[in-house]
């Protein structure tokens, strides 16, 4: 089963100390998502880059009273430079909590033959979890490393993990 990395949300404006959505534990999983994409590479893996692209005035901002973050074309919207896409790696940009929600996702999963996604980044409870839940709608397996993604609130993120697994039918390792 061809599988491909899916890194999500690793963004300035969640990573960064004083970001203005900053996810503290997005700095904790760093390492181990290091070491992930660094196998997955060396696998001849495809690592697959989901990056939240909003417009200044995006309505998200107003609806679920988040601050402004990862307008397109700034340096939050930017991928964390530890974590940087390599030449010819696919950056996907969303506007939405689900990567496959007006994005090519799926036709580039298909292209690449791939049948098994392995999501990590951030946020555990929002965007990894609708990406999870489109993603195994979609007839793909799903895994979820716990060490390589990062929840707001630890409950919200356990929460989320036990949906993926009991619900979805995800792989949550």
């Amino acid at each position: 089963m061809r599988q491909a990395l899916l890194v999500v949300d690793m963004l300035n404006d969640f990573v960064l100390a004083g970001a203005p959505l900053e996810v503290p534990r997005a700095r904790e999983i760093l390492p181990a998502l290091r070491q992930r994409i660094a196998a997955a590479r060396r696998d001849g893996l495809p690592v697959i880059y989901i990056c939240d692209a909003h417009a200044a005035d995006d309505r998200e901002f107003s609806r679920m009273g988040w601050p402004v973050h990862a307008v397109r074309g700034t340096p939050g919207a930017e991928v964390v430079a530890d974590l940087a896409p390599q030449t010819g790696e696919a950056v996907v940009a969303k506007t939405s909590y689900s990567g496959f929600h007006a994005t090519d996702l799926e036709s580039l999963l298909q292209k690449l033959d791939v049948e098994e996604l392995v999501l990590t980044g951030c946020v555990t409870n929002i965007c990894i979890l609708y990406t999870a839940a489109d993603a195994v709608m979609r007839g793909f397996h799903v895994r979820v490393p716990t060490d390589c993604v990062a929840p707001l609130d630890p409950a919200d993120g356990d929460f989320a993990l036990r949906q993926m697994k009991n619900v979805l039918g995800v792989d949550v390792e």
